[in-house]
């Protein structure tokens, strides 16, 4: 293989290490673009401009500049706490309940294509996480800082498996296109996107299932994760 054919990949190199060497994931990206396209005899101009050009046709430019601002101010007048003080009000909420609505909910939305209802940022970090560590606090009390680093990442996992699974039943989604012309132009032409929807659904009601399963154990895992820090404290004492 020529060196030159192989310039298009140098920026591989300084994802794996950037990544392995825990850097900021913008700044190794973006070096890893500028260090390709110089390697292609970009020009330093025309990189910039392409940077920028990909920059602000990017659909997440909304998510920087605008909702995560929000967010932050909502959270700054208290959100996260009236969110678990709402939760609180309702005796049969539960952590696993909470996380097991938001799961039907966001696969469902997922597969009629209303991805950005939900998500990390607008969602689980504002919300759903205060309202799962709210319920669980209101059943259990005072809850060890580990615990509640496993609440928030049961939410964040229903959010991330819900929407991967549920966005595939959507005909327009991005990958479903992608899958359709892959196919076609591999000489199979008689699959469509609707069919490569309709082949997502079981799968999407077994990762429904799987979660449910899941999370229906969480509770009482949660109750036996507090007795034992309870009783390691009064040991202590």
């Amino acid at each position: 293989m020529e060196l030159a054919s192989c310039l298009p990949l140098v920026g591989i190199p300084v994802v794996v290490a950037g990544f392995a060497l825990r850097f900021n994931p913008l700044l190794v990206v973006t070096a890893a673009g500028l260090a390709t396209g110089l390697a292609v005899g970009m020009d330093i101009g025309v990189l910039l401009e392409t940077f920028g050009e990909k920059f602000l046709n990017s659909r997440q430019l909304a998510t920087f500049i605008l909702i995560l601002p929000v967010i932050g101010l909502l959270e700054r007048y208290g959100l996260k706490e009236r969110a678990q003080q709402w939760i609180a009000g309702i005796r049969s909420a539960t952590t696993a309940r909470v996380l097991m609505l938001y799961f039907v909910v966001r696969e469902a939305t997922a597969a009629l294509g209303l991805i950005n209802l939900g998500g990390h940022a607008q969602t689980v970090r504002p919300l759903l996480a205060p309202m799962a560590e709210g319920a669980a606090a209101n059943r259990l009390g005072d809850l060890p800082e580990a615990l509640r680093d496993r609440i928030r990442a049961h939410a964040a996992a229903c959010d991330n498996v819900a929407v991967f699974f549920g966005e595939d039943i959507f005909i327009a989604f991005g990958a479903v296109l992608l899958m359709d012309a892959f196919l076609k132009e591999n000489g199979i032409t008689d699959v469509e996107p609707l069919h490569i929807g309709l082949w997502a659904i079981p799968t999407a009601l077994c990762a429904l299932l799987i979660h449910m399963s899941r999370l229906a154990r969480l509770d009482a895992s949660l109750q036996r994760e507090v007795a034992a820090w309870r009783a390691r404290r009064e040991v202590s004492a």
